[in-house]
């Protein structure tokens, strides 16, 4: 008699195309019930992040990891904001020191310091990067004024635009929005 896929396969394959995580949310909706998440980490199989958040130990490090983390760890409907959209490009040369979540709704996860939520109103408008929530990049530049200087953050727009990041529209809107 064939057998399934086992828990670990199931919970492996989810993570592979989450940056190595998995949501018990996410395992629960691949078939995986939420009491195996423990056991699969109690027996090595599974790294606990956070309550309700696992990564995959044996699979190899990516660039953008500690974004889906934050992300994740935030919860649902959490989207990178700020400096964080333009570090994801490597744009503006910025480095900062703390991941930017936004949330639409109240949330009070734990999270460490090296992430900072956001609370912003429900109409914000947002896209997909890399397989990440994200506020557009001309959303981005335009939030980082005042905290970026403005020849950055046009160099950072042309820089975007060139890498099909903006489209014309955005393009323009954001150049004039900078001018001083």
């Amino acid at each position: 008699m064939a057998r399934g896929p086992k828990y670990r396969e199931i919970v492996r394959e989810i993570a592979l195309d989450h940056y190595g995580y998995v949501t018990t949310k996410a395992a629960a909706a691949a078939g995986v019930p939420a009491v195996e998440l423990p056991k699969l980490a109690a027996r090595g199989g599974l790294e606990s992040i956070a309550y309700g958040l696992y990564r995959v130990p044996d699979l190899p490090p990516h660039d953008l990891d500690q974004f889906a983390e934050a992300l994740l760890r935030a919860g649902d409907g959490a989207f990178l904001h700020g400096e964080s959209v333009l570090a994801l490009f490597g744009l503006a040369d910025v480095n900062p020191g703390r991941i930017k979540v936004a949330v639409r709704k109240r949330a009070r996860p734990r999270l460490p310091s090296s992430i900072e939520l956001t609370r912003v109103d429900a109409d914000r408008r947002t896209t997909r990067y890399e397989g990440l929530e994200s506020q557009t990049v001309a959303e981005a530049i335009l939030e980082c004024r005042g905290r970026i200087e403005t020849e950055r953050l046009m160099d950072a727009a042309k820089e975007a635009r060139a890498s099909g990041l903006l489209t014309t529209t955005e393009w323009q809107r954001v150049k004039k929005e900078l001018q001083p």
